[in-house]
């Protein structure tokens, strides 16, 4: 039973969105919820109060709903509805009468069930599920974040700045920008369907560092007020870069004589102690106490890699396809990182740059939000970036030495060895389908989210002639500490369409139909996921509440409940018009990670998988496109001739 809360937890390290029940996480980083202009307190929804000595970004904080807890009656109809298109007949009958058996008067589920309520009313818990889900999915979760929690965005090319001094430089200061709001709570909250939504992860952000030990992980936040500045990572040695002097921010060009005094100093390529940091984090726990115990100044240079605002490596690479951005920014070369900072920018000898995340305290929108204020204000020039002043008196970039002995140099040995045995065995690749993008899918009156879904369950269907259990993340922080739901895409409707596309004797108009039922049934699930009544989170919070030595439920013992949180298909869509690629890796080593985009003129499908053929089902997500397109066209309406 607990094989497949540690999927689903994997799922959710695994999924940014950026990852569901407990399986193999995802770092499936969310769809980004849409910003809104400034509210006025007339325009708001009922129950939502501004309190404003909260600030601009935290006024609706306290006002916002607790995630519910579905009825038992609602979560089986939805759970058994789920199985139905991925079990025969006689699986199915057992599956029901284990479900049954569940939610019956006197069943275990009814006892369980007032437990969790209980917890959701309890005022310790702002969000019945938070502390539980944190640990089980990311912080007790002991695979390596590299490839398994991180996560990536490939940005657009700067074209203005091909020198990686001035591009990281570029970089720092708008990030800098974005900090300052965060720091100070000015940045406006994000809404969704028009209703604001939980602004609480972002405290995690700057500042912070995920820290490795046993059983659990855990995060440290420090004081931004006595930690300005940044660590750069050049030929695996590390800097403490000042961003602000005698109050006052560096500007842009004080920051690229920073850079590059960086890149002078680095010289050759040292011991990568960030290597250790890709681990196993029992592995790592071990090896950081060898390394603090080689010299007592080591714990000095690990607080100021963890204090540190924010990471900016210098890479000694110049990727140029899609492909090798997508590996640069998802794990790089293994060495010339810190994979337990939640934020990284990457910066490329030929000027490419991209961002690489760790998942465990923040889903993928806020980090989606942040870069893409950073491209925005460079892109558009909405910052000044050309004050020429450098002052004198600026301190030089500071080495942060660590001391590395015979014991910590065999650790990294081994981290470096494992790194590259555990990448080697994924496969990677890119789509940037150019065929068509948002705009025509709406005029095909669709949801391009759902739409694209829909590409991926029939490409999945081309490729193995059947549809297995897929998730996609859906975002629940219009509710007080807010993370992520289960979508649960496969459904009896899509699942029929894709059959039906694979039956040349169905007419087109048949297949439109059932297209458009498996539209609506993927809009139905998602919108009940975020609403907080999936399935995967309240079956997973019920079996969380078991004491020890308890009977297990029949429902957690029946193989199908573990199958259909086996996400063959890890999906998550953030779309942004400055980024030119992003992913993370496949949930389950049978399964893909499939990170889409959708653009106005394209699409972007990231694929990695374990062997499975990453390159094959890039070309069935290419024709299933085409397919779906050539099959809409005829339904759109001509345009009304001019009179």
């Amino acid at each position: 039973m607990f094989a497949a809360i540690a999927r689903t937890a994997r799922t959710e390290a695994r999924s940014p969105a950026l990852r569901n029940i407990i399986p193999r996480q995802t770092q499936t980083p969310l769809r980004l919820a849409t910003m809104a202009s400034r509210r006025n307190n007339s325009s708001l929804p009922a129950g939502y109060v501004e309190d404003k000595s909260k600030g601009p970004m935290l006024r609706f904080q306290d006002s916002l709903p607790k995630l519910p807890v579905p009825t038992l009656e609602e979560t089986a109809a939805r759970y058994l509805k789920s199985l139905k298109p991925l079990l025969s007949p006689a699986e199915l009958e057992k599956s029901t009468k284990a479900v049954q058996e569940f939610i019956a008067p006197n069943g275990p589920g009814r006892k369980l069930q007032e437990k969790l309520l209980a917890r959701r009313e309890d005022p310790k818990h702002k969000n019945w599920i938070y502390e539980w889900w944190n640990d089980a999915a990311y912080l007790s979760y002991r695979d390596p974040v590299v490839p398994y929690v991180s996560y990536f965005y490939s940005h657009r090319d700067d074209k203005r700045r091909r020198d990686p001094a001035k591009r990281a430089a570029a970089i720092t200061t708008a990030a800098l920008e974005f900090k300052k709001q965060v720091d100070t709570g000015t940045l406006e909250p994000e809404y969704m369907k028009k209703l604001p939504i939980c602004m609480d992860s972002y405290k995690w952000m700057f500042n912070c560092s995920r820290v490795a030990a046993k059983p659990a992980d855990y995060p440290v936040k420090f004081d931004p007020a006595q930690n300005k500045h940044i660590l750069v990572i050049r030929k695996n040695q590390f800097f403490k870069v000042a961003h602000e002097v005698n109050g006052q921010q560096l500007n842009t060009s004080e920051l690229e004589q920073a850079f590059r005094r960086v890149y002078e100093l680095a010289g050759q390529r040292v011991p990568a102690v960030g290597a250790l940091t890709s681990e196993n984090r029992d592995v790592w726990t071990d090896a950081r106490a060898k390394l603090l115990s080689a010299d007592p100044k080591n714990a000095q240079s690990l607080e100021a890699i963890e204090s540190a605002s924010f990471v900016v490596c210098l890479d000694d690479a110049a990727p140029v396809t899609l492909e090798e951005r997508a590996h640069a920014y998802w794990h790089g070369d293994g060495q010339n990182r810190w994979y337990d900072k939640p934020l990284q920018f990457i910066v490329n000898d030929n000027g490419t740059s991209g961002f690489m995340g760790e998942h465990s305290m923040m889903d993928g929108t806020p980090t989606h939000r942040l870069n893409d204020f950073v491209n925005d204000v460079i892109f558009n020039n909405k910052l000044d970036f050309a004050d020429p002043t450098v002052r004198s008196n600026l301190p030089e970039p500071q080495v942060v030495k660590f001391v590395v002995n015979k014991e910590v140099q065999s650790e990294i040995d081994r981290a470096i060895t494992d790194f590259n045995n555990v990448i080697g065995q994924h496969q990677l690749a890119v789509q940037a389908y150019q065929g068509y993008g948002k705009g025509l899918i709406k005029k095909f009156k669709c949801s391009p989210d759902a739409y694209v879904q829909m590409i991926i369950q029939l490409a999945y269907f081309k490729m193995y002639g059947k549809n297995r259990p897929t998730y996609e993340s859906a975002a629940t922080r219009r509710f007080q500490q807010g993370r992520t739901e289960t979508c649960r895409t496969v459904s009896e409707e899509s699942a029929n369409w894709c059959k039906s596309m694979a039956d040349p004797a169905i007419p087109d108009s048949e297949k439109v139909t059932l297209f458009r039922k498996a539209i609506d049934g993927h809009l139905e699930y998602i919108s009940a996921a975020s609403d907080g009544k999936g399935v995967d989170r309240h079956l997973f919070g019920l079996k969380r509440l078991l004491g020890k030595g308890e009977e297990v439920p029949a429902l957690y013992q029946d193989p199908a409940y573990g199958y259909s949180c086996s996400w063959y298909l890890s999906t998550s869509q953030l779309s942004s018009e400055f980024f030119n690629g992003y992913g993370w890796s496949q949930v389950i080593d049978e399964g893909f990670g499939i990170a889409y985009m959708i653009n106005e003129n394209s699409l972007n499908f990231n694929i990695v998988s374990k062997g499975l053929g990453s390159e094959k089902m890039s070309y069935y997500l290419s024709e299933a496109a085409g397919e779906m397109r050539d099959l809409l066209i005829p339904t759109l309406e001509a345009p009304k001739a001019k009179i």
